[in-house]
């Protein structure tokens, strides 16, 4: 058996385009990123999501702070983003500088323009089951099961990381789709046991090849979302040799990581849609 690769790159051109297509029935569709500080990974990101929102006919805008930036005064920056009807969707680049506080920020944007996914309300509602905007990663994931038609309902679903970012809220895509759902993390006893039974595999841990072909179970669908830097190029938490035991599997590159980025364009879309219809709801 050697599996299906799942093209995320292509797959990715197709949201963008139906992005674009959204963008241009809304007519202004405003997207702010704020970053604070010189990370150079934070930066090659942002410029990757400037450039496709600008492809996209967005109306992108990238506020840079100095890594010197008091908590208060990014705050104060994001009350003002908030206020500002013309921006739909925003998000602050993570990591942020040691001296702030990660929590304090994220619940300070709001809501409606959270295209993160990572306010407490937005979490809260996935939580409950009632998905507002959700984290673009685990949204990419479950567009890419839909899109190669994975039977989700009664299956056996195992997500190997337990982050805000992605693996609990893959979970709880997942158990929305009545999915099975196992989550595994740095502590579970015995990986393999659980993946093994999986016909969903999701690994999200950040750990080179800490699945191994061994641990996958025959015709398993796999996703890695692993991204590993190493001195020989780009790899996931999937040793690529688990292809010959899968039927679909996600590469790295090409797989997971551009769907992300288009997602965020989808969030920001879902958002701007949204605020427009709040707006011209009558009060009262």
């Amino acid at each position: 058996m050697t599996a299906t690769l799942i093209d995320g790159k292509a797959l990715a051109a197709k949201v963008r385009e139906e992005v674009a297509a959204a963008v241009a029935e809304l007519g202004h569709v405003g997207l702010t990123t704020v970053l604070v500080g010189d990370d150079p990974a934070s930066d090659v990101y942002i410029r990757l999501k400037q450039k496709a929102a600008a492809a996209a006919g967005f109306e992108p805008h990238d506020i840079r702070l100095p890594a010197s930036t008091g908590e208060a005064e990014l705050l104060e920056v994001l009350a003002g983003l908030n206020a500002d009807d013309a921006v739909d969707g925003l998000l602050v680049q993570l990591p942020l500088p040691d001296h702030i506080e990660e929590n304090n920020v994220l619940e300070a944007i709001s809501p409606a323009k959270d295209i993160d996914g990572l306010h407490p309300f937005n979490a809260g509602e996935l939580a409950l089951g009632r998905p507002r905007l959700v984290p673009a990663t685990p949204l990419g994931v479950m567009r890419m099961l839909h899109e190669y038609e994975v039977a989700l309902k009664g299956a056996n679903a195992v997500v190997v990381g337990r982050s805000n970012i992605v693996g609990k809220p893959m979970a709880q895509l997942l158990l929305r789709e009545h999915a099975t759902v196992t989550i595994c993390h740095s502590r579970t006893q015995d990986l393999g046991r659980h993946t093994l039974e999986a016909d969903v595999l999701v690994a999200a841990v950040g750990r080179l090849h800490v699945i191994t072909p061994e641990m996958v179970k025959p015709g398993a669908v796999v996703i890695d979302v692993g991204m590993n830097r190493t001195d020989d190029g780009l790899f996931g938490d999937v040793d690529p040799a688990a292809a010959d035991r899968a039927s679909f599997i996600t590469p790295v590159p090409g797989g997971v990581g551009p769907m992300t980025i288009a997602m965020v364009l989808q969030n920001t879309v879902t958002a701007a849609r949204a605020r427009r219809l709040a707006i011209a709801k009558p009060s009262g």
